[in-house]
């Protein structure tokens, strides 16, 4: 069972996200020529995000709220170009290449500061 304390900082990061995203989103989704259906924050425990290329939906983990400006973008591109191209293949790298030549520093950031599990920090 989650806390009142951990309630309300989920609540928190939660907000602050969802205030964030639609700026970058659709800055990403004019610059790479897409466009979601529909997005969404969650808490993930093994992903940063993910995409249903069928229904155009993306999701962002709840933990880029902690994270730099950079790393979240990285997320909202590397998730919008699924919609171009859906495996991890040389073309999901050219496209990711084309649009955010920084990615390889920006993914290698956020493997090294994992998940966070349990308690939330301030």
């Amino acid at each position: 069972m989650i806390s009142r304390r951990e309630q309300v900082l989920y609540d928190l990061y939660r907000s602050r996200l969802k205030e964030m995203i639609p700026e970058l989103l659709e800055k990403w989704e004019r610059i790479i020529g897409v466009q979601t259906a529909a997005w969404d924050v969650k808490r993930m425990k093994t992903k940063w995000g993910t995409c249903n290329v069928e229904a155009r939906r993306i999701w962002l983990n709840l933990e880029l709220v902690k994270k730099q400006i950079h790393c979240l973008e990285y997320i909202i591109v590397h998730e919008l170009v699924h919609l171009l191209e859906r495996n991890h293949n040389d073309r999901f790298t050219a496209l990711m290449d084309k649009f955010m030549p920084l990615w390889p520093a920006y993914r290698d950031e956020l493997n090294r500061a994992p998940l966070e599990h349990g308690e939330w920090e301030y």
